[in-house]
């Protein structure tokens, strides 16, 4: 079979099918090695690769790297695991004639394209996917000039006055007065509907000098500053599918909540702090979960594996990050719970008496995600080279979380504590086949993260704003909560001081900190159901069940430590 590559039209690519959702695109899958590229809703039109292998549709999200403009060089990049194509039709043409796994941990290969059917619907934000010079291009609107010679009889006549075979077929709305008649825009229509509006026929009638430039441009371009918009041809922007008033730019998108700062207003009534002063949300209707679930459903497992994998480390650590603030009472801190607590952060929080609810939320969720990763590995029992798979995928996401990348040190504490757990980390023949199939990752685990790790816990470890978005606050939640500190006991005497001097400094620094992850979180694209699944409430539904997750901590921990030892002997048993 022979893949296209007839420069960077999708368009001409019959495997793409322009936005499609996941249910759909899976069920256009029938054979294993089917496949097609959709752009996914959920993902604001981000390119996503589904492929049917061993009887499940996977997804795999194919990362889009922005290169600075220079001459002779894309201006983009695509890639799905290590390799980058200068273009995604390039992209799926290497993995296709080769043969080559989508990824490591699925082995999934892609051998047999879905072709579409039926004309391709497109949205304005499939654009950032091609980079050919005809989309590049703005869409010009046909210039009404009565210097054509079809145009003379109608001279001294308005557009709505004119009528008969000589006539543009468009309503006066739908295309701005452009060139030489002074007229603006009147009414701003959408791409689509200027779009329909252009006809072969509308091309008459004879051939002319180049046009000039249109005094109002076909697309409003609001100016962030609220000025009047400027006339510029070169980065349009679609307006609002429901229009918008003359003189009217289009209205910006909404700030994020993480990013949005709320104005402290002055109250100088003292308000005694509340105890109970909880960031973790109530449990609530789960999109993956039914009102009553069972611990550790196979169908949710899978489910889940198929998410992880739509998506890189790095992404998942920016959820993973964002999850953790908001644990945390880093970011999305209301007012009122700003009064209710008596400071204006979690960090600060975790240092007084009243924050005992949240210590042992942050102890609690910590747990709960090393859990997960632990099952995430020991629920393998296919290959061996599937267990050193996930062991690979834990690494790597480690590696996207520790710092000066994403600087989530709470979510690099939890992956750690999955791979370090003995139910795991006694695995002898996963780990050797992860040193032999995945040798850079068992070198970073074992020279990079296992020593940061150590460094963290002992409170000796990175622990600046900048490098650092949220730092390791469990030494310091399990010492004030009267648990015994880790490390040497000669030391322990000058690890407990450097434990309550890093306190000090991490509530003192605070407002950095939130700085820090509101940068690291800018430009971020949300997926709703991979924050819901990295939420304390779903890991511990999905661990525990809905029933078993109202029990005692000590008594679920109890019991899931016995679990996942049978699992391990059963993977690996004793000699």
């Amino acid at each position: 079979m022979q893949m296209p590559q007839d420069g960077e039209d999708l368009a001409s690519q019959p495997w793409y099918h322009g936005p499609l959702a996941r249910q759909k695109a899976e069920a256009l899958l029938q054979q294993d090695g089917d496949f097609l590229v959709r752009a996914s809703g959920s993902r604001g039109g981000h390119p996503v690769l589904t492929c049917r292998w061993r009887g499940s549709a996977l997804h795999f999200e194919v990362l889009r790297v922005v290169l600075r403009p220079r001459p002779g060089r894309p201006p983009a990049l695509f890639q799905l695991e290590d390799e980058r194509f200068p273009s995604l039709p390039a992209l799926v043409h290497s993995y296709v004639t080769n043969q080559r796994p989508l990824s490591q941990a699925t082995g999934a290969v892609a051998s047999r394209p879905v072709t579409r059917q039926g004309p391709l619907r497109r949205s304005f934000s499939e654009d950032t996917l091609t980079d050919s010079p005809a989309r590049r291009e703005p869409l010009r609107t046909r210039k009404w000039s009565d210097s054509q010679p079809a145009g003379l009889e109608h001279m001294g006549q308005s557009r709505q006055d004119c009528s008969g075979p000589g006539a543009l077929a468009m309503p006066p709305s739908a295309v701005p007065r452009t060139g030489s008649d002074p007229l603006l825009l009147k009414t701003q229509a959408t791409l689509g509907s200027v779009a329909d509006s252009l006809r072969a026929s509308d091309g008459q009638l004879h051939a002319k000098a180049p046009t000039k430039p249109p005094r109002t441009p076909s697309l409003a371009l609001p100016d962030a500053s609220g000025r009047p918009p400027t006339y510029c041809e070169l980065v349009p922007r679609v307006p609002s599918a429901q229009g918008t008033r003359p003189g009217q730019g289009c209205p910006e998108p909404e700030t994020p909540w993480w990013e949005a700062h709320e104005e402290d207003q002055e109250d100088k009534t003292f308000q005694r702090p509340q105890a109970e002063v909880s960031f973790c949300p109530p449990d609530t209707t789960c999109r993956l979960l039914g009102p009553q679930n069972r611990p550790l459903e196979p169908g949710v497992l899978r489910t889940l594996r198929g998410l992880f994998l739509e998506h890189h480390p790095e992404s998942t650590a920016l959820h993973l990050l964002l999850v953790d603030c908001q644990a945390t009472g880093l970011l999305g801190v209301t007012r009122a719970q700003k009064g209710a607590m008596g400071v204006a952060s979690g960090l600060e929080l975790v240092t007084l008496p009243q924050g005992h609810r949240l210590r042992l939320e942050l102890l609690e969720r910590q747990e709960a995600l090393a859990l997960a990763g632990a099952v995430a590995v020991l629920g393998c029992a296919g290959p061996l080279e599937e267990r050193a798979a996930a062991l690979r995928g834990l690494v790597e996401l480690a590696l996207a979380l520790r710092p000066g990348a994403a600087g989530d040190l709470p979510g690099l504490a939890a992956v750690m504590g999955a791979l370090l757990m003995p139910q795991v980390s006694r695995l002898e023949r996963t780990w050797r086949q992860l040193r032999q199939s995945h040798t850079e990752a068992a070198v970073a685990f074992e020279q990079e993260l296992k020593p940061l790790m150590r460094a963290l816990d002992e409170s000796v470890g990175p622990c600046e704003p900048g490098e650092v978005a949220l730092p390791h606050v469990a030494p310091l939640v399990r010492l004030l909560e009267g648990e015994e500190l880790a490390g040497p006991p000669d030391e322990s005497c000058e690890q407990l001081l450097r434990t309550l001097s890093g306190g000090r400094r991490m509530a003192r620094d605070a407002p950095k900190f939130r700085e820090v992850a509101v940068q690291r979180l800018r430009g971020f694209r949300l997926n709703p159901e991979l924050r819901e699944v990295l939420t304390t409430s779903f890991v511990k539904r999905l661990l525990w069940g809905s029933r078993g997750a109202g029990a005692p901590r000590a008594e679920r921990l109890k019991k899931f430590q016995r679990v996942l030892s049978i699992l391990s002997q059963r993977l690996e048993p004793d000699d």
